[in-house]
């Protein structure tokens, strides 16, 4: 790469890097990265909590939905869906989240 200067770009980098930090967000760049979140049905409601071992009434403190709904859930009646469901992928990828939430 010719006209390719390494040291101002990296230069560049940690000057915007401190901007950020100083509370300067202009010369921020974000990247987003769609992950598909799976589907949960009622095995797997029961299987997550099971693993995380919390009662239905602890799971849905977490989850912010009723006792009833995770019920509902586990029994089949009705399948997570919008944040509830992303949060259960979150959980899942990594239990220790629900700490967050909830005493064990």
């Amino acid at each position: 790469m010719s006209g390719f200067n390494y040291f101002e770009q990296l230069k560049q980098g940690l000057e915007d890097a401190t901007a950020f930090e100083k509370g300067d967000k202009s010369r921020a760049r974000v990247s987003v990265r769609e992950i598909p979140v799976p589907e949960y049905k009622a095995a797997d409601v029961a299987r997550l909590r099971a693993a995380l071992r919390l009662s239905q009434r602890g799971l849905a403190f977490a989850l912010g939905v009723s006792a009833r709904t995770v019920e509902a859930w586990e029994a089949g009646r009705n399948i997570p869906s919008g944040s509830a469901r992303h949060l259960l992928y979150l959980f899942e990828k990594d239990g220790t989240l629900v700490g967050q939430f909830v005493e064990r």
